[in-house]
């Protein structure tokens, strides 16, 4: 798949989770000009447009619940592309909201916060 669509899907993965029973992992989805991405996987594949496993990356790790909640959020986001997410995510309040005063295209690592993700998905 590629990074793009990896990125997409972990803040999809992230914003569920927090909804349907609490946070998936601990680290900041920062509001890029391309759309939501996790800064730590970011630098894990960077400089690939492809991505096939992430170093370091265990699934094992993960309990019956979390496993679920990443399941669902394939089903549903999975088939999309990369770009049809971002596209997704820049109409989103999350997104939105954390890059206000910033130009499109403009830098930023503003963070979408986990209430931000929790608020705007619970109220779907």
């Amino acid at each position: 798949m590629t990074a793009m669509k990896l990125q997409k899907l972990v803040y999809y993965c992230q914003a569920w989770s927090l909804v349907w029973e609490k946070q998936l992992f601990p680290d900041a989805i920062e509001a890029w000009a391309n759309g939501p991405v996790t800064p730590r996987l970011y630098r894990a594949h960077r400089k690939m447009y492809e991505v096939s496993e992430i170093p370091g990356g265990d699934s094992s790790r993960l309990n019956s619940s979390q496993r679920d909640t990443i399941r669902r959020v394939l089903k549903f986001y999975g088939h999309r592309s990369g770009q049809w997410l971002s596209d997704l995510s820049h109409r989103e309040s999350p997104w939105k909201d954390a890059r206000k005063g910033l130009d499109a295209g403009e830098g930023g690592n503003e963070e979408i916060t986990p209430q931000a993700m929790c608020e705007y998905y619970g109220s779907l």
